[in-house]
């Protein structure tokens, strides 16, 4: 095909799609490709956050305290210990969905706020866990999740007031309405 006839098959193209509709698909595609390159570029970046993301459900010394002695009938070390084991399952799960490829961009987005709801619960389990203890309570376990709580703490009967500075503390750290908190009593 000589070069004439090829510069009039490209005339007439041209004259078919227009000036205009050229300009608009080579924008389209530049606006795609740009679309591309930047969530390739977003997607490794957030990749190496995630993979760098460690929340320290810490307690240490509980463990080693509990693997000295597998005979331990301590329950509120038994049930910190087992929270713990939970929470770090649960957080490796949200870890492997938050860093595929192959998840969409929704899951990993959910995956994402769930990793930091389950940081913010820990924080205000521990804060909770301190001020009660701090009000006399020699254990407490406090449990958070789906916007309720539930409070562990060891007695052989909780009065009135113990239960209103329960409840006050719950519902001024974690914002947790007194409907949705359940405190059981462990002797």
């Amino acid at each position: 095909m000589s070069t004439e006839k090829k510069e009039n098959k490209l005339k007439k193209f041209f004259k078919k799609i227009g000036t205009r509709n050229l300009i608009v698909i080579c924008a389209v595609l530049l606006i795609g490709t740009a679309i591309c390159v930047n969530y390739i570029l977003y997607n490794q970046a957030d990749e190496g956050d995630i993979a760098d993301v460690d929340i320290d459900l810490g307690n240490t010394d509980l463990e080693n305290t509990l693997n000295n002695d597998p005979n331990t009938s301590n329950y509120f070390a038994q049930t910190i210990l087992s929270r713990k084991q939970a929470r770090d399952e649960a957080l490796e799960v949200l870890k492997s969905v938050a860093t595929s490829d192959s998840a969409l961009p929704e899951t990993v987005e959910t995956a994402l706020n769930d990793i930091s709801q389950i940081a913010k619960d820990i924080e205000n389990e521990a804060n909770i866990e301190t001020l009660i203890q701090a009000k006399g309570f020699k254990e407490c376990i406090a449990v958070i999740s789906d916007g309720k709580a539930t409070v562990i703490v060891e007695s052989d009967g909780l009065l009135a007031s113990e239960v209103a500075q329960i409840n006050e503390i719950v519902y001024e750290t974690a914002g947790i309405l007194p409907t949705d908190l359940k405190i059981i009593e462990k002797n």
